[in-house]
């Protein structure tokens, strides 16, 4: 496709004058003491980087050696020291440099001391870009990260490019970024616990999906949780592309300060530069080119939130020059992620929806408007401080019974006093065939929690699976579609 191809500059070390480069500064970290915090899947490759730049690597994790296991013994073997328990970060202020991973809470006093001292402190993605020449895509926002990066990276290697997807979806991108050439993509999944601890992370194009209150169990107030996402944008330069949701003001108010090329996507109206749906069709519009896609039926991924994912993945590839086909080709063959809006089964005409990883009142709305028949909500879990407020108008509009669940659900009992019928059960099992009695042939029954897991189980995915097994348990009925998945 002609218009706006993505560029790419990465020479380390520029001539005087040069335009457009990417200057990254590279860490001298041969015999330096550099203490990683945090020992799961993030820290553990960030551990490793570092053993391979000459560092003396120091490990330090709250748990145990029984809580970590098998990962801690690959550790010590590589040569990483450890430091574990309850004083796990006695000794920073030894430190040259310290690494966090995201699920370390900056706020522990621990880390002011740190600050105070003038310790560099940095994150896994920060060191890993330091140390990599691929060309970064990052995505964040507070919900369809993991679907559109995903869906990205498909497209990239449908258009045959060598392409990675790595970050907060599962792949550390210490464990991928360091070993690519120049040319290579890697998708970064981005959350806004990594975004943290950037300090020259740039990304070459910079998605920012979407913004609702979350996480606030981890930031003092719901501003500092949106200034973290939007710090995708910080470091970009006008050759860069920010990517925009058209449709979300507070997206918009986060990326006012944004220096690179702007676009934006849109399943409301069309747009002068970017993504839009416009009579049930999929269009680009870059450079005064207008590009069909395909028609919005024909995106496999279904619900709301998966169209402005697939307008988001599309206009990223287009910016970096892959073609309508390419893009098509990949919307119409993607089969999602598990756990957001899976089908598991039609049994005695009531779909079960499994949307587990909808741990936020954003996401439960979105996934609310996917539907227009009567819903059966299974809700609760961990509570993030969360304002359940929000949740009012659609669930008195469109949810039949509400099933509660978890540590949260005498919170959502009172926010959501009066909006639909409502019950609280003492497991998921449990939810699921008081689910199963409540629903009518025609309707839905979907797990949407609005809230973590941790309370009941070790994380979302968990939870989807007992869901889905649970579903699969109840009683048989004439409907053979039972069992899909």
């Amino acid at each position: 496709m002609p218009g706006f191809t993505l560029r790419v500059w990465l020479t380390r070390n520029p001539e005087p004058g040069t335009r457009n480069c990417m200057v990254v500064t590279m860490l001298d970290l041969a015999g330096k003491r550099v203490i990683v915090v945090g020992l799961a899947r993030s820290g553990a490759a960030a551990c490793r980087l570092l053993l391979k730049q000459g560092a003396t690597v120091i490990g330090a994790d709250r748990r145990g050696v029984r809580e970590i296991g098998a990962d801690l013994c690959s550790l010590e073997r590589d040569g990483v020291g450890l430091e574990l328990g309850e004083q796990y970060l006695h000794s920073l202020l030894l430190a040259d440099l310290i690494v966090v991973s995201p699920g370390i809470d900056l706020r522990e006093p621990s880390f002011q001391r740190v600050r105070e001292a003038g310790i560099p402190l940095i994150g896994e993605v920060e060191l890993a870009y330091r140390y990599s020449e691929a060309t970064l895509i990052g995505i964040t926002g507070t919900n369809g990260k993991s679907t559109t990066t995903t869906l990205l990276g498909a497209i990239l290697t449908q258009a045959g490019l060598p392409s990675h997807v790595a970050g907060n979806i599962g792949t550390p991108l210490c464990g991928v970024a360091p070993s690519l050439a120049a040319g290579e993509f890697v998708v970064t999944e981005l959350s806004s616990f990594q975004l943290e601890t950037i300090r020259e992370f740039r990304p070459r194009v910079a998605l920012l999906l979407n913004l609702a209150p979350d996480h606030l169990d981890r930031y003092d107030c719901v501003e500092d949780y949106y200034r973290a996402k939007a710090r995708i944008f910080e470091n970009q330069q006008p050759s860069d592309v920010a990517i925009v949701n058209a449709d979300d003001p507070l997206v918009l108010q986060a990326a006012v300060q944004a220096r690179g090329r702007r676009f934006a996507f849109s399943r409301t109206r069309p747009l002068d530069a970017g993504a839009y749906v416009s009579e049930d069709h999929l269009i680009l519009n870059l450079d005064g080119r207008r590009e069909t896609i395909c028609r919005v039926s024909e995106v496999k991924i279904q619900g709301v939130h998966n169209l402005e994912n697939a307008l988001a993945a599309s206009l990223a590839a287009a910016v970096a020059g892959i073609s309508p086909m390419a893009i098509r080709n990949a919307l119409v063959s993607f089969e999602g992620l598990p756990h957001r809006l899976e089908y598991v089964a039609e049994i005695g005409g009531v779909r079960y929806i499994d949307d587990s990883k909808g741990t936020n009142v954003g996401a439960v709305i979105r996934s609310l408007q996917s539907f227009t028949v009567p819903i059966v909500l299974i809700a609760g879990g961990k509570d993030k401080q969360s304002d359940f407020g929000p949740l009012v108008p659609l669930v008195r509009e469109r949810v039949k019974r509400l099933i509660l669940i978890g540590q949260a659900a005498p919170t959502l009992r009172r926010a959501l006093a009066g909006a639909c019928p409502m019950e609280e059960t003492s497991s998921l099992e449990e939810a699921v065939r008081c689910a199963a009695t409540a629903a009518s042939p025609g309707e839905v029954v979907l797990l949407s929690p609005a809230c973590a897991s941790f309370d009941m189980f070790t994380d979302f995915e968990e939870r989807g699976r007992v869901f889905k097994a649970a579903v699969r348990g109840l009683p048989p009925a004439a409907d053979s579609t039972r069992g899909q998945a």
